[in-house]
């Protein structure tokens, strides 16, 4: 048997667009997870009206996990309106 060749060239792991995205992602997400576990000190919070008093690691992984919400949305958002576009 013989294999049919397709004309495409083989592309390397690092050359995949959705790879060069999550290359960046991940070594910040882990250089912001090491700066929120290394500050454990505990600090008061205003919440509006209240006064909360917690460990800044649990008031920084709260504001972190905030803004891969807003991006993920942004992203989502960004992307079903292109495709609208095309469609």
């Amino acid at each position: 048997m013989t294999q049919e060749t397709t004309g495409k060239a083989h592309k390397s792991f690092l050359s995949r667009p959705a790879v060069r995205r999550l290359i960046p992602f991940t070594l910040i997400t882990a250089i912001a997870l090491i700066f929120i576990f290394e500050n454990r000190s505990s600090v008061e919070i205003r919440l509006l009206i209240p006064m909360v008093t917690m460990p800044l690691w649990g008031a920084l992984l709260i504001a972190w996990a905030l803004g891969i919400l807003a991006c993920v949305f942004t992203v989502r958002r960004r992307s079903n309106r292109h495709s609208r576009r095309h469609g």
